[in-house]
C-alpha cells in the first residue's frame, strides 16, 4: 500500500511497536527514514537499524531499546510529527525549539541534511522541523 507521508508512517510504527513491546520492526525504506533512524541511533533512542536490500524497495529494520527495569519501558516516551504535507513548519536558526528543556531532540531537515536541533544551532542553519522525540 503506497504511503504519502513516510515520516509520519515511520513515527507511528515506532510508537506502536514500543507500546506493544516489540523488539524489532520493519518498514519500507527511504533516504529520509534512514536519516531519521540514524539520528535516533546516535541519540540513544534505538539499539540498531539496518537496511535490507530487496526488489522493488528495500526494508528498514529497527531494533527498539527498552529500560533495564523489572517492568521494561520503551526508551522513547513520546514522538510527535510537527511538519506535515498539508502544513510545513519552518524555523530560523535562532528559533529552533527545545524539547522538554533539552531532554528531548528536535529533528530538522536543513541544507546540511537531516540533523538534530543541537547540531543545527551549532552550524547556524534553520530548516523544516520534522519531529520531536523525548
Amino acid at each position: 500500500m503506497p504511503v504519502t507521508d513516510t515520516v509520519a508512517d515511520m513515527l507511528t510504527r515506532v510508537r506502536n511497536a514500543g507500546m506493544a513491546k516489540h523488539s524489532r520492526l520493519n518498514m519500507p525504506n527511504s533516504r529520509m527514514t534512514e536519516a531519521i533512524a540514524k539520528i535516533l541511533k546516535q541519540e540513544g533512542f534505538i539499539k540498531h537499524y539496518k537496511v535490507i536490500p530487496a526488489t522493488p524497495q528495500s526494508t528498514l529494520q529497527i531494533d527498539l531499546k527498552y529500560t533495564k527495569e523489572r517492568h521494561p519501558k520503551h526508551v522513547i516516551n513520546g514522538i510527535q510529527r510537527v511538519s506535515k504535507p498539508g502544513r510545513r513548519i519552518y524555523t530560523k536558526k535562532d528559533n529552533i525549539p527545545w524539547v522538554k528543556s533539552g531532554m528531548g531532540v528536535t529533528i530538522l531537515t536543513t541544507p546540511k541534511g537531516v540533523i538534530t536541533g543541537r547540531e543545527a544551532r551549532r552550524l547556524n542553519v534553520g530548516g523544516e522541523i520534522l519531529c520531536y522525540v523525548w
